[in-house]
């Protein structure tokens, strides 16, 4: 199901929700400042809802929808205030916008909510493209760097050009064509548990293109996707980076980046302990932390240092926007 529909009508200065993502909160919390920067760029008053948790993706793949329902729920509750919803994935937005709708189906009042508060939910080089009509400006990045589009923002929300227009803006970057640039690369979040095997053969396959196209940076608009590939890269041998399109289009440096990869026992152990102050927020991100960890992704992505390393990135965010300390 496509979702992209005509873009929406954004008010002067509109008030947008960051939707961090459990993934981004939990692993790279860089992903999320960098979307800060770059909504308050085009023009946007950027909150960050400190009562957000997970909307509820790895429980309805699995066939939860009673707790589905119950997140969604809480989801809309949160973010119906604000004029936009924004996240850097187009799975957890896919998932609002596509499936919620689906899982609050016994609720026609709450179903409607729903589809009021997806009309208004936007993965972010979607929104910066088609709602905000912003180009990035003094951007530069001296390398090469090829694109894979994650299958929920291909499929669910017709996230395909946005991204490259704006990469188009950065001064010194050339691109490099993908083989099979939106075949699926074997994530499928809860799907790579599961089936780590099946996950392992489809993602060799995608890190074979990767090298193939010549690139040196690997950029997507989806953390898992990038965590899986990027793990995988790191397995072979391969020198490519992987970096979310956020952090490239926010001017992030390298050494900025690199910061942010660099994981730890110690960094398993945080995620260990925000899991078990509240389970809501991250346990699906520790299952598939710990998975990867025994694989060795996570020497390539991981969670940030720093002020966001110290306490979860969601909450360091929040207390960069209102200015408060946590």
């Amino acid at each position: 199901m496509n979702l992209s529909g005509p873009p929406a009508e954004a008010p002067a200065n509109p008030r947008v929700a960051l939707f961090v993502t459990c993934l981004v909160d939990s692993m790279r919390p860089n992903v999320g400042f960098a979307t800060m920067q770059l909504l308050r760029e085009a023009g946007c008053r950027v909150e960050v809802p400190a009562a957000q948790t997970c909307c509820g993706q790895p429980a309805f793949n699995s066939g939860d929808t009673a707790h589905t329902a119950a997140l969604a729920r809480r989801f809309i509750e949160i973010f119906e205030p604000y004029d936009f919803v924004v996240a850097p994935s187009g799975s957890c937005i896919g998932m609002t916008r596509a499936h919620y709708p689906e899982a609050l189906a016994d609720d026609p009042a709450w179903a409607e909510r729903a589809q009021r508060l997806g009309a208004r939910s936007f993965e972010l080089m979607s929104f910066l493209v088609d709602v905000m009509r912003f180009k990035p400006s003094g951007r530069a990045l001296q390398a090469s760097a090829t694109y894979h589009d994650s299958c929920s923002g291909l499929r669910e929300l017709g996230v395909f050009a946005q991204p490259r227009e704006l990469l188009g803006a950065v001064e010194g970057l050339t691109m490099k064509p993908l083989e099979g640039h939106d075949v699926c690369c074997g994530f499928g979040g809860t799907f790579c548990v599961k089936y780590p095997a099946i996950s392992n053969a489809i993602v060799g396959e995608k890190a074979a293109a990767i090298e193939r196209s010549g690139a040196q940076l690997l950029l997507g608009g989806d953390l898992g996707c990038l965590l899986n590939m990027a793990g995988k890269l790191k397995r072979e041998g391969s020198s490519v980076a992987a970096r979310h399109v956020a952090e490239v289009l926010a001017g992030m440096t390298p050494d900025e980046i690199k910061e942010a990869q660099s994981i730890t026992e110690a960094n398993i152990g945080e995620l260990r302990d925000q899991t078990a102050e509240n389970p809501m927020i991250a346990a699906d991100a520790l299952a598939l932390a710990l998975t990867f960890a025994q694989a060795g992704p996570l020497a390539e992505l991981a969670v940030g240092r720093g002020r966001a390393r110290r306490r979860n990135g969601r909450r360091a965010m929040t207390a960069l926007v209102t200015g408060r300390a946590r």
